[in-house]
């Protein structure tokens, strides 16, 4: 049998709340639920959540605050579920750290897909090596920790699993729906906006200069090429 994977479920309206939690319990997981940002966060401090579903417009403030307070922590799949269509919301809510975005309506078959591929996306597909090294990017397969140099990396984990593939599969030119598949799911070849905002933000945390980025080479109309000519996969961590 299975160890259940524990839910947070952070959403105000009760209705929703209460459906989401009986559906979750139903496919075998255990949920904690709370409607604020305060509970959330002390339920946070509590336990250890595998995975948080998070509502935007909560009583005593805006979830991408939230967003942003986990991210400094923890590298748990967040799934932001909202009523808030915009596309600006979407972007703000990724750049923030959240995995996911699901619109309300939704289907809780669609929630339940999302949840599994957030799933598989922060576990990966481990290669036989635990340590990888690609010029100053060094990665911790195992423990999903990521240094450029000296300088560890506060990367989500879809940031993580993008900057893996990108590693595992250097200087290839790679389709955009390529990427968006292998990296997101299948279903996600056509979300460029996702594709996108993930770049930018993983060429702020390696990149020297984001103009004329060295690693992460765009190749138009096509998709990307992650540059690596110096590539190692026999190092070991130090241990202290």
């Amino acid at each position: 049998m299975r160890v259940q994977e524990l839910i947070l479920i952070i959403e105000d309206d009760e209705a929703i709340s209460k459906m989401v939690s009986f559906s979750l319990h139903q496919q075998g997981y255990k949920t904690l639920v709370t409607s604020d940002i305060k509970s959330a966060i002390r339920l946070l401090n509590a336990n250890s959540p595998d995975l948080i579903l998070l509502d935007l417009g909560l009583p005593d403030g805006d979830g991408k605050g939230l967003i942003k307070t986990i991210r400094a922590e923890l590298s748990i799949p967040i799934i932001v579920v909202s009523a808030r269509h915009e596309e600006k919301e979407v972007i703000a809510s990724l750049d923030a750290g959240a995995d996911d975005y699901v619109m309300k309506p939704f289907s809780i078959d669609e929630l339940l897909a999302r949840i599994r591929s957030a799933q598989r996306r922060f576990l990966g597909l481990q290669p036989m090596v635990n340590v990888i090294l690609c010029h100053d990017i060094k990665l911790d397969i195992e423990h999903h920790l990521a240094w450029n140099g000296d300088e560890l990396l506060k990367l989500t984990p879809t940031e993580f699993n993008l900057l893996k593939y990108f590693i595992l599969h250097r200087n290839q030119v790679l389709p955009y729906a390529r990427i968006l598949k292998d990296v997101w799911g299948v279903g996600y070849q056509n979300e460029m906006q996702y594709l996108r905002t993930y770049i930018n933000t993983l060429r702020k945390k390696i990149e020297a200069d984001t103009a004329r980025p060295t690693y992460i080479q765009t190749e138009l109309g096509i998709g990307y090429r992650f540059i690596c000519e110096h590539f190692d996969n026999t190092i070991s961590l130090e241990k202290d």
